[in-house]
C-alpha cells in the first residue's frame, strides 16, 4: 500500500471535532486500517469530500462514536475516527 499523503494544516482528526461540528473529510489513512475496517467505513461512505457530524460518544468519551455521514448515523471506533482527517466547516 502507498502511504497516505499529507493532510492541509487545517486538518483534524475526527474523534478531536467537536461533538455537534460539521466537517468535510479531507483525507482517509486507509493504511492506518485493516482491510475489513476499511471496508467498513468504505460502505458507510466515509471518502474524501464527503461531510460528517459527529452527534454523541459513549460514557465519558469512550467508544463509540456516533457519526453523521449523510443521512445515516453510524457508530464507529475511537481508533477508526482517529485515521479520518476532517477539516471544519465554515
Amino acid at each position: 500500500m502507498t502511504a497516505c499523503p499529507p493532510a492541509s494544516a487545517f486538518a483534524l482528526p475526527l474523534d478531536e471535532l467537536r461533538l455537534g461540528s460539521r466537517a468535510r473529510i479531507e483525507i482517509v489513512d486507509w493504511t492506518a486500517l485493516e482491510s475489513s475496517e476499511a471496508c467498513r467505513l468504505k460502505h458507510f461512505g466515509f471518502d474524501e469530500g464527503v461531510m460528517v457530524e459527529p452527534l454523541h460518544s459513549g460514557p465519558v468519551g469512550r467508544d463509540p462514536l456516533a457519526v453523521r455521514v449523510g443521512r445515516m448515523t453510524v457508530a464507529i471506533r475511537r481508533t477508526h475516527a482517529r485515521a479520518v482527517r476532517v477539516v471544519p466547516a465554515a
